[in-house]
């Protein structure tokens, strides 16, 4: 069944199309998503909602190295403009990754999606995003990871590390010895997330983690701005231990 595409996005998304990689195919390595994948360090901080833009604004200034888009209920082009506005702030500055939403990922020219359980399989991601971009994949074990890899995502999401308020996840906390040994079980970057504050961030960074992603304990902060410069040094002084 071909796939047939409407209204204002319907030329860039056949556009999309035409440049994406075959189903069932993986993309072959590229310099501009090696490159992107080497830059995938230290803080990681999601913003959304309707102070997206100031969010990422503070979270950059304070040393973030990835801002990651989490609009989950907003309209397709309310996302998209959000995530153009966030593009072009964290040019040169930080990576940006687009949750769920591949089509609006290659649209805004993102540096990569983020998917999870109820999302875009790896495979079908890769094939909207190409080969220059970078894809995640949420995964809870090793075995998860392992899988992640082999249908082609770049890096994994690890977790919930410890207990956390700011998304409804039906697993139990993880903890750093679970994520040492998914560090040093797979041969990519793995991105730690849930829970994780000033107080761990950096025994998350000594288990392994190429990022920390952070919601509450950075945008619960009284000055976000400080707050993430307090995380990505802390992370940074715990990647020697």
């Amino acid at each position: 069944m071909s796939l047939k595409w409407r209204g204002p996005y319907a030329a860039p998304c056949r556009a999309v199309k035409r440049r994406a990689t075959p189903r069932g195919m993986s993309a072959p390595a590229s310099p501009a998503r090696a490159a992107r994948l080497a830059r995938l360090s230290g803080l990681y901080a999601i913003v959304g909602g309707a102070q997206a833009v100031a969010q990422a604004e503070a979270a950059l200034a304070g040393g973030a190295r990835v801002v990651q888009l989490r609009l989950k209920d907003a309209p397709s082009g309310e996302v998209l403009e959000v995530a153009r506005r966030l593009v072009a702030l964290a040019a040169g500055r930080a990576l940006v990754i687009l949750n769920d939403r591949a089509d609006l990922a290659a649209l805004a020219e993102a540096d990569g999606v983020h998917v999870g359980d109820e999302d875009l399989p790896v495979a079908e991601a890769r094939a909207v995003m190409g080969p220059d971009r970078l894809v995640g994949r949420s995964t809870r074990t090793l075995q998860d990871g392992w899988a992640a890899l082999a249908a082609g995502a770049d890096h994994v999401g690890f977790g919930p590390i410890f207990p956390t308020a700011s998304k409804a996840i039906a697993a139990a906390p993880r903890g750093l010895a679970m994520l040492r040994e998914v560090t040093e079980g797979l041969a990519a970057p793995v991105v730690a997330i849930g829970g994780i504050g000033l107080e761990t961030i950096g025994e998350v960074a000594g288990a392994g983690a190429a990022c920390a992603a952070v919601i509450g304990a950075l945008f619960d902060a009284p000055d976000p701005r400080a707050r993430a410069a307090a995380l990505a040094a802390a992370f940074q002084a715990g990647r020697g231990r």
